[in-house]
């Protein structure tokens, strides 16, 4: 309750520092809600309330993995008033700014990474989750040729996992 309580707070302030000199400003280094609004400035976006506030609650806890439906009920429970399609809209404004990383692994939604970088992934097919795969020097061999007029982008590698039979009995 207290994060959310800081949230509006931070998010109520009226900033008494002018915006071309708020890298300079003294105190304002490692404020949370100051760094997202330069992160979003930096790649692009205007920082509006609701990509801060939708913001605060992605990038407030670390990398992880999450859906549009996931942080909707997240915003809703910390009383964001925000609809579903603006959740949807923010996550792929921050996903084609960079931000974020969308990954294909269901194929009835999509999950969001808070970690941009290149990395592979476990998806836990009956739970739905997704967790980063420790850096083990995987390699893709034999790559085709892109197509004309094309270029490979990334490679992505998902490994899906599923409990076994005897461990499922059990639990």
């Amino acid at each position: 309750m207290s994060n959310l309580m800081s949230l509006q707070a931070a998010l109520n302030a009226r900033a008494t520092v002018p915006a071309g000199e708020a890298a300079n400003a003294p105190g304002r280094r490692g404020c949370p809600l100051s760094d997202l609004r330069d992160r979003l400035r930096r790649a692009g976006l205007r920082p509006t309330r609701q990509r801060l506030s939708l913001g605060w609650l992605l990038f407030g806890r670390g990398d992880r993995h999450l859906t549009a439906e996931m942080l909707y009920d997240e915003a809703m429970r910390a009383k964001v008033p925000v609809s579903l399609a603006t959740v949807y809209n923010t996550l792929h404004q921050f996903t084609e700014a960079g931000l974020l990383r969308q990954l294909a692994l269901d194929g009835s939604k999509a999950y969001f990474d808070t970690n941009p970088s290149e990395h592979h992934h476990f998806f836990l097919e009956e739970e739905g989750q997704v967790l980063d795969m420790p850096d083990c020097g995987i390699t893709v061999d034999s790559l085709p040729d892109a197509p004309e007029g094309m270029e490979i982008a990334g490679v992505e590698v998902i490994v899906r996992l599923r409990r076994r039979a005897a461990s499922r009995n059990k639990a």
